[in-house]
């Protein structure tokens, strides 16, 4: 626990910071009678998806910010490294916020299964929800995962920033929900990560939605479910999908979607894996990073 000097300082670093900025900077319109300079604190919690009430006590030194938190805060007071750090070191975040941790890799026994699974998607998730490994048949249903760069490939992020996604899915509310659900479990349980820290902080600001839903209370995600797709090829599509925990490495889980033999889903998914297997010319097989 930082003590309360620290506190103090974090929250006239806070004030500092809002003044300097103007509504323009941050993408805001500026309606003028203003009656302080830079931001006002309404605008600051919203931009960094908090409540005012919590981001008031924030400048009046009373409350500890989470990482997730901070890094919300320093996308929406748009801090460069350094003021970034000093945020950090204020709060009593004394972490390495700029040390990258080794590249979570697909568990081969999962890169296994995804080659075995011809005639269904699947994708191994890691634990920032990252994208480690999917099947041709996930990329033709959802999207070509390797045209999307390495360091943006993560199921959240493409729901929220890839227009085609509100298309594909019927309930696309209900689907990016439940991923924000999913997402504060991940944050909860890593709260000094400062990669999905960061991805939080990019989020909040960029995407009205993703905000709105990261300050409310959610309920739980699920582990299984059925969604409607409405596929460009293939057309609509009712799949039921379920996720498995790897023994050897519970951060990462393989999600497979399948559809009930003798419907129109299920016929469309096989239409759907024979082109993708006459795209590849010969057996589909898992990619991965």
């Amino acid at each position: 626990m930082t003590s309360d000097a620290h506190l103090n300082e974090l929250g006239e670093f806070l004030r500092v910071r809002r003044a300097e900025l103007s509504p323009r900077t941050v993408g805001l319109p500026d309606s003028g009678g203003r009656r302080v300079p830079g931001l006002r604190r309404e605008e600051v919690s919203r931009r960094a998806a908090i409540s005012s009430g919590y981001y008031t006590r924030l400048e009046q030194g009373r409350v500890q910010p989470s990482a997730s938190v901070l890094a919300a805060l320093a996308h929406a007071l748009h801090l460069d490294d350094h003021q970034r750090d000093h945020l950090f070191e204020l709060a009593g975040r004394r972490r390495a916020p700029h040390r990258r941790s080794a590249a979570q890799q697909a568990h081969p026994q999962l890169r296994r299964m995804l080659d075995d699974l011809t005639a269904s998607p699947g994708v191994v998730i890691g634990r920032r929800m990252d994208i480690l490994a999917w099947n041709p048949l996930a990329a033709a249903l959802f999207t070509d995962f390797a045209e999307v760069p390495e360091g943006k490939r993560n199921c959240v992020r493409i729901l929220f920033t890839d227009p085609s996604m509100r298309t594909l899915y019927a309930d696309w509310r209900a689907v990016a929900r439940d991923c924000v659900s999913q997402l504060r479990m991940m944050a909860a349980r890593y709260p000094d990560d400062p990669l999905l820290a960061g991805l939080v902080g990019e989020l909040a600001v960029e995407n009205g939605d993703f905000g709105q839903w990261w300050g409310s209370r959610l309920v739980p995600s699920r582990r299984v479910g059925t969604m409607r797709v409405q596929h460009p090829v293939v057309g609509e599509l009712f799949l039921d999908w379920d996720t498995f925990t790897c023994g050897s490495d519970p951060d990462q889980e393989l999600v497979v979607w399948t559809a009930e033999p003798g419907t129109q889903s299920y016929d469309g998914l096989r239409t759907l894996a024979s082109r993708v297997t006459w795209r590849l010319g010969g057996p589909a097989d898992s990619r991965a990073v």
